[in-house]
């Protein structure tokens, strides 16, 4: 047999083998000891499940904009407003949801502001009715260059989870500031 006829049974040979047992059929054979190395299957793992209940993300009374200066006449130096707010939901085997939430904040200079850095409290609140789940407080500082009037800032909060007897019925919530979680903005 010349060296090519006898490449090609080998090939044939092994593909015919990695084709016993295979899945759905519930045997373990040849195949499968060839990609598992060995005689034993590797347990399924559980898998999480991507399509649950995941309620958009609101925003606190009075927790969308931080404002310095401006009251009574005086001139505005700076404000923190809320932007972009993003959530997402990841069942678990167990029936929970295990939640994510990021919040992009803003810092604009005002007419009597100057550059630097300023505090950026962000509150992140997750909640059935009056059962909280997490109530997470975090603080980021937006720096402000000098020429520039405003900078973004991001804060993704993470490992939030929602029991199963209230993965779908629970509410985001989150606002500048560090105030309790009562209510929504309107």
């Amino acid at each position: 047999m010349n060296r090519w006829a006898g490449r090609a049974f080998v090939s044939l040979g092994i593909a015919a083998l990695a084709g016993c047992g295979a899945p759905g059929e519930g045997g373990f054979g040849v195949g499968d000891m060839l990609l598992t190395a060995g005689t034993t299957q590797t347990p399924p793992q559980a898998a999480e499940t991507r399509d649950v209940y995941c309620p958009t993300v609101d925003v606190m009374a009075g927790g969308s904009v931080i404002r310095a200066g401006g009251v009574d006449g005086g001139s505005v130096r700076s404000q923190i407003s809320l932007g972009d707010l993003a959530r997402e939901c990841v069942g678990q085997p167990d029936g929970g949801t295990l939640v994510r939430v990021g919040v992009e904040a803003r810092a604009l200079l005002g007419n009597a502001g100057s550059a630097g850095r300023y505090d950026v409290p962000v509150q992140i609140v997750v909640k059935d009715g009056s059962t909280v789940f997490a109530n997470r407080s975090r603080r980021v500082a937006a720096a402000i260059p000098a020429g520039q009037t405003q900078t973004t800032v991001s804060i993704v909060e993470e490992g939030i989870v929602v029991p199963a007897s209230s993965a779908n019925n629970f509410e985001i919530e989150v606002g500048l500031g560090t105030r309790a979680a009562t209510g929504r903005r309107g």
